[in-house]
């Protein structure tokens, strides 16, 4: 690979001659890393002529760089960087500079510290990974995706690849979602009344913008998604936990003056309930009663292979008060980044308006491929096959955690692809997932999910998304002696 001569400047206050500058130049390039081994350097006659000085000179200099074995000349093709040159240093280079900023005092607002716990980013080498949201590449179906991408890199499609949209969405890919996707959870809507977000996060985040002040209040379910709490916090409004039961959240604890309710009824996160019909329906009443907007975050409908899901929470709507949330990230990969939502026109007006000014819309190609992928028939059909042995590792999961007498605390009605766990009080899930880790097995704890104050340290999550269901017993045990052992000591 050429080096790019545009990396290559002479600094007005450096000390020397002109060819002791290119030889220095080259040579901290080659120390710092930025030059590799066997790398092209740029002709004698380019460089001078960039450089603005005499070819000699660059020549001289170049010269000089071969005799030390930092550059090899290799006949007519030039000069490159010498497959014996020094290696660069294993640490990061030091930069001479005065840091004069107090960042303490330049942040005006701190995002960092938030609840959100942090997975590996290795978690395919772990045997036993029960992690949650992460694709399993024996399940995906590569071929079609790819196919989907080439046909939207085609001519026909050079528009939707290349264009600007600014604030608006791929036609096709919003055709579906009315047509297919929101019928099937009972939702009737018109193209003004749909978003296109970058996943379900971006969403709930362009909603808490909108709708909420320092001045109102949120109510939330408790536990919940932690990465709401962090959404919510970062918006500076009143946090009002609800607690959630077997059924979801509880309308009349919802305080008086609560101005928007986050729920996620189809899949309780994390606890993985599903709130019935009498429930919806009461917390639709309580939201009238409060004039409060309700957000239905409904990620994982379509994994539902227990039985056919409930309508949404919105289907149920009259008022025009619910704005729901949904995602493809979930069903087709999470790297997808791609959600939608679902509301009022006017609510999706200010979305629109607040989503092109930070990022204008998410990437047309991706938007278009996606179209594809659901309007050809590729996305039910993967739907079906996730299902399918989704359902075939739940068994097992369940049977095993039977087994090794561990206590679920939470599981879908309809499906869903992990289980809210509950170890004995005395055992600390993170001391838990440490130990496990050492052991070849991931878990997620549940202690992120609660309100910053509860203190509740004893839940975690398994999923069975990504691991196989030869493996699930064997991780089960694991989990179920380390458990074992932390509670006797």
């Amino acid at each position: 690979m050429a080096i790019s001569i545009d990396t290559f400047f002479l600094d007005p206050d450096s000390q020397g001659t002109l060819q002791a500058q290119i030889q220095q130049m080259i040579a901290q390039g080659i120390l710092a890393g930025r030059y590799g081994k066997g790398e092209k350097l740029p002709s004698s006659r380019k460089l001078a002529m960039h450089l603005g000085i005499s070819r000699i000179t660059v020549t001289l200099a170049y010269t000089e760089l071969l005799s030390n074995d930092y550059l090899t000349s290799r006949g007519r093709s030039g000069y490159f960087v010498s497959q014996n040159a020094p290696e660069p240093p294993k640490f990061a280079p030091q930069v001479k500079r005065t840091e004069a900023v107090d960042w303490s005092r330049a942040i005006g607002q701190k995002f960092t510290g938030g609840s959100a716990p942090t997975k590996p980013v290795d978690w395919q080498k772990y045997k036993y990974p029960f992690i949650y949201g992460q694709v399993d590449k024996t399940l995906f179906d590569h071929a079609n995706w790819r196919l989907c991408a080439l046909q939207a890199l085609g001519a026909r499609d050079f528009s939707a690849l290349t264009a600007d949209y600014y604030d608006q969405d791929d036609h096709q890919l919003i055709e579906f979602i009315l047509r297919h996707t929101l019928p099937r959870r009972g939702i009737v809507a018109r193209p003004e009344e749909v978003l296109i977000t970058v996943g379900a996060q971006n969403a709930l985040w362009l909603t808490a913008q909108i709708l909420l002040t320092q001045r109102r209040t949120a109510a939330i379910e408790d536990p919940c998604y932690h990465a709401l709490r962090d959404v919510l916090t970062q918006s500076r409004c009143h946090l009002s936990p609800i607690p959630v039961d077997r059924d979801g959240i509880q309308p009349d604890l919802i305080e008086d003056g609560t101005d928007v309710i986050f729920t996620t009824p189809s899949h309780q996160c994390p606890t993985s309930a599903t709130m019935p019909h009498a429930r919806r329906k009461q917390l639709l009443r309580r939201a009238r009663d409060l004039e409060a907007i309700i957000v239905e975050d409904d990620y994982e409908f379509e994994v539902s292979f227990l039985g056919a899901p409930m309508p949404a929470l919105k289907s149920l709507d009259e008022d025009g008060r619910v704005i729901y949330v949904g995602s493809f990230s979930k069903s087709i990969f999470p790297g997808l980044r791609l959600g939608y939502l679902v509301g009022s026109e006017e609510f999706i007006r200010e979305a629109r308006a607040l989503r092109a000014s930070v990022l204008r819309h998410p990437p047309g190609h991706i938007q278009r491929t996606t179209a594809y992928f659901l309007s050809l028939g590729h996305y039910d059909a993967l739907v079906r096959k996730i299902s399918k042995v989704y359902q075939k590792r739940r068994e097992i999961m369940e049977n095993a955690i039977q087994e090794y007498g561990l206590e679920i605390a939470g599981s879908g009605v309809f499906g869903g692809s992990s289980f809210w766990m509950r170890a004995p009080e005395n055992v600390n899930t993170v001391e838990l997932k440490h130990a496990l880790k050492r052991n070849d097995v991931l878990i997620e704890t549940g202690h992120p999910y609660f309100a910053a104050s509860a203190g509740i340290m004893n839940y975690y999550r398994l999923a069975y998304s990504s691991i196989s269901e030869e493996l699930i017993p064997e991780g089960v045990k694991r989990i179920a002696h380390e458990i074992d052992q932390l509670t006797r000591h």
